[in-house]
């Protein structure tokens, strides 16, 4: 069964920085695309950042690039995602995901981590 457990978020103030992890389990990620996804309150939940894990291929949000950092330790299995420069805007629930590779969608995903940045 996989598993996608975030941690890392927290309460920070304007300019500061944070780390979102992402254990993940339950298959072999290699051929994946994993994901970072966020959603603030009252709008829906948006792509922030993906990397394809054979290819290091990556994307980012238009708002979050030179920003945010995605990257995957493939011996511990875990997903980051390093943010700086931290915005008021980026006040979120974020979430990490799972699109295996042949699947048109994002199949798994965690249960999010909550990031607020205080102006």
């Amino acid at each position: 069964q996989v598993q996608l457990v975030e941690s890392g978020g927290g309460l920070v103030q304007t300019g500061a920085s944070l780390r979102l992890s992402c254990a993940a389990s339950g298959r072999t990620f290699s051929s994946d695309t994993m994901a970072w996804f966020r959603q603030a309150p009252g709008k829906e939940h948006g792509l922030v950042a993906v990397v394809h894990l054979s290819s290091g291929w990556t994307y980012y949000a238009e708002s979050v690039k030179g920003r945010f950092t995605i990257s995957r330790d493939s011996v511990k299995g875990t997903l980051y995602l390093q943010m700086n420069s931290l915005r008021p805007e980026d006040t979120a629930v974020y979430y990490c995901a799972v699109q295996p590779s042949g699947s048109p969608s994002y199949d798994y995903w965690g249960q999010g981590t909550q990031v607020t940045v205080s102006s």
